[in-house]
Parts: C-alpha cells; structure tokens; sequence
C-alpha cells in the first residue's frame, strides 16, 4: 500500500477538517493532490505535528482536526502520545504513515523495522482507539470511521517506502503560515480567545541633566 494512495482515498474527508502535517514526503504528496487553505505543512519542527494538532483541537473543539504523521516523526516524540492521551480531544484524528524508514532524509530504517509497534505503544500510552491496518480499503474505511466519530483515535498504516518524484511546493512557506490560521476562523467555529488586555504605559520620569564639569587641562609635552 502507498501513502499517495491513502492520502487521495481520504482527501475529500479533509475539506472541513483543519488538517496538519509532517514535513517531507507526506506534505509534498498531499499537495501534490491539491492544495486547499485549511491545510498547514509544519517544516522543520520534525516531531511535533500531533502537538501542534492537539493545540487546534482543543481551542476549537467544534473542529475536525487530522493530523498527517510518518513513524520517523512521532518516534522523536514519543511523549506526545502520552500528552494526546492525557487530553484526549474527541475531534482529533491522528494518522501515522509508518514506511519503517527516514524516507526524506536517506531513507534509514526506524525502529519499527525492528519490531517497535506504534499502535501498541499508543494504546500504552493511553489512546484505547489506536490500531495498524495494512491494507487500503481498510485504511480508508477506519480513517474515515474516525475522523467522523467524537472519539481520539490513532491509526497507524504500514506503507512501502516510497516518496513523490519531488519535493517541490510552489507554496512559500511564510504564506501558508498566515493563510492557515484565517482558515480557521470561520464564523461557524469557535472563536479565537481574545488578546489579554495591555498594560497601560508607565510615566516618563523627569531627569534632570547635570552640568558638564571640565576636567584639569593636559600639561604641553616639554
């Protein structure tokens, strides 16, 4: 199974959600399916694609909220499964495309070519509604059973290890930065908090400027 594959078995379930993913080969292939404004490509915060997600998912809980994950990334953050568990937000979908390898980078194997489980260790972590599916039909229809349900659930899907052609986005990073959160605040959702209030200024303090004093003038050199 190819995780282009599950990515466009899913994509038209991604149209209200508010979809975050790793950076690499999974944001270039979801792009290369179609870019829409509601989806955020984290770069170069390797790791921390489902705490930026649970983020989401808590200050708008009335959001669908998928985060798009690789193994490579969520084993350099094993602790936030057990901070998903320990808030466990009924509007978050996290899926995890374990291809046993750091594709993006060279292509070395993980851990889970060694016998590491993530669903295991995600239901260890304390996520009851964490499994593995290895097959695309069975992907799409536990995907989309979760990302309809009010219920934390982790779906880790074991993929081939192999990437798009290229990595190339012809989308600068910095606009999908601001695009993103106006995406997000759509008059249906809920609404952001609002800024806490300004300190008011301090008064200037008045100096007063003391006069120069010269000082004792240099001898002439003899």
């Amino acid at each position: 199974m190819r995780r282009i594959d599950c990515l466009a078995a899913i994509y038209d379930e991604l149209t209200e959600c508010a979809v975050v993913t790793i950076m690499g080969a999974v944001a270039a292939e979801l792009y290369s399916l179609g870019h829409r404004a509601n989806f955020f490509y984290m770069e170069h915060s390797m790791g921390l694609a489902s705490s930026i997600g649970l983020g989401i998912a808590l200050a708008q809980p009335k959001r669908k909220v998928v985060v798009v994950d690789g193994d490579g990334s969520v084993l350099m953050n094993l602790g936030g499964l057990t901070t998903l568990a320990r808030y466990a937000p009924p509007n978050l979908t996290h899926l995890i495309f374990d291809n046993e390898s750091l594709l993006s980078v060279g292509g070395f194997p993980t851990a889970t070519s060694t016998g590491s489980d993530l669903a295991l260790i995600a239901r260890g972590a304390g996520i009851p509604n964490a499994r593995e599916v290895c097959d695309l039909d069975e992907f799409a229809q536990a995907a989309t059973a979760a990302i309809e349900a009010d219920e934390l659930a982790c779906i880790v899907a074991k993929v081939e290890a192999v990437g798009p052609a290229s990595f190339h986005m012809d989308l600068h990073l910095l606009e999908n930065r601001f695009e993103f959160p106006r995406a997000l605040r759509l008059p249906e959702q809920a609404p952001l908090p609002e800024a806490p209030p300004r300190p008011e200024p301090r008064a200037a303090t008045p100096t007063t400027r003391q006069p120069t004093v010269a000082g004792p003038a240099h001898p002439e050199p003899s």
